[in-house]
């Protein structure tokens, strides 16, 4: 397999010669499952690289693996990462297109969307998304009726329990500080979320949105004093710049509480989540349905983690400045020992 960000001066070079890729630039096999022998074409996209979308990766890969498809024998892998860009995200679902691969996977709602506009005879297959229906990506959960379908991140309880938490652990907290991408219609819809599960738990949001990484920093400082407890929801620009959070609560002895469990690892203080690989690998199940057993995304149904639990990290509790109790972690996965 071969990592590799996307020239973008070639790729446009690449996309002129082939015309423009579009629902019409149909691949010349498009059922896969009807030659298990043959070497099958996957690409790949990622929005950009941090500890979640990249364990959802490489359960998906795992999940090839383990159903007889391995890169360099009978499978081709062609991975590429946006880099947070989204004219390169463009690109690259283009390129797909183009190269006439036999299956998309598509890591993050940006990644999916693109895809999603890029081709509608490829199947594709996204992960690590959080409102699928909202991202306009499937026509139902249960029927999703195109040639797009995986597996969403969002499990019903993981936002209502971790403002329980902050309520239980912290119970004199009033205000919460959130830092999130207003562009990602993902952070948009957690927030969403986290705002409404506030509200019936007397607490209060104070919001501070970004539009790139770099910004992450300030608006983590423009935070410290409007509010007690800081909340990072799912949110792919924010996660990729996580440290910056992390450092200004180190710094002010805030608690941090994250949208998953490997940004707990990373040095937040709490969080419910779940194992983003076991996510991937659910996802590679279904490639393997799609690609071996000639089953149709449409007919697939939107998967969703299975597990949920409380993460929390002994060390970054120490950092920012956190006692803990027995009630905190009597029923906590703790990391960071």
């Amino acid at each position: 397999m071969k990592k590799a960000i996307l020239p973008i001066a070639c790729s446009l070079l690449l996309l002129t010669a082939c015309g423009s890729p579009s629902a019409g630039n149909k691949p010349a096999d498009n059922n896969p499952g009807s030659d298990s022998k043959k070497t099958v074409k996957i690409g790949i996209t990622q929005i950009v690289e941090h500890p979640s979308l990249d364990a959802a990766r490489k359960g998906f890969i795992a999940a090839l693996k383990d159903a007889g498809y391995t890169d360099g024998n009978n499978l081709k892998l062609d991975v590429q990462f946006a880099q947070n860009d989204l004219t390169t995200n463009t690109t690259i679902a283009q390129k797909f297109v183009s190269d006439k691969d036999d299956l998309i996977l598509a890591i993050s709602t940006p990644s999916a969307q693109a895809a999603a506009k890029a081709t509608k005879d490829i199947p594709i297959l996204f992960t690590a998304i959080t409102d699928p229906l909202g991202a306009k990506l499937v026509q139902s959960l249960d029927k999703p009726g195109g040639n797009v379908t995986g597996t969403s991140d969002t499990h019903p309880d993981a936002i209502k329990n971790t403002m329980k938490a902050i309520k239980s652990f912290f119970p004199n907290t009033k205000n919460v500080g959130i830092i999130y991408n207003s562009g990602e219609q993902n952070s948009v819809v957690n927030v969403k979320n986290a705002e409404k599960a506030m509200q019936e738990l007397g607490l209060t949001p104070v919001e501070a949105t970004i539009t790139n990484s770099s910004e992450v920093k300030q608006a983590a400082d423009s935070l410290v004093g409007r509010c007690e407890v800081l909340y990072i929801p799912k949110d792919n620009t924010v996660v990729s710049a996580l440290e910056s959070v992390i450092k200004v609560a180190n710094d002010k002895h805030i608690p941090l509480f994250v949208g998953e469990s490997d940004s707990v690892k990373r040095g937040g203080f709490a969080g419910y989540g779940f194992e983003y690989y076991d996510l991937g690998y659910q996802t590679g199940k279904m490639a393997v349905d799609i690609l071996k057993n000639g089953k149709k995304p449409a007919d697939i149904p939107v998967g969703f983690p299975s597990k949920l639990g409380l993460v929390i990290n002994k060390k970054a509790a120490a950092d920012e400045g956190i006692t803990l109790t027995d009630a905190m972690t009597k029923d906590a996965t703790i990391v960071g020992e």
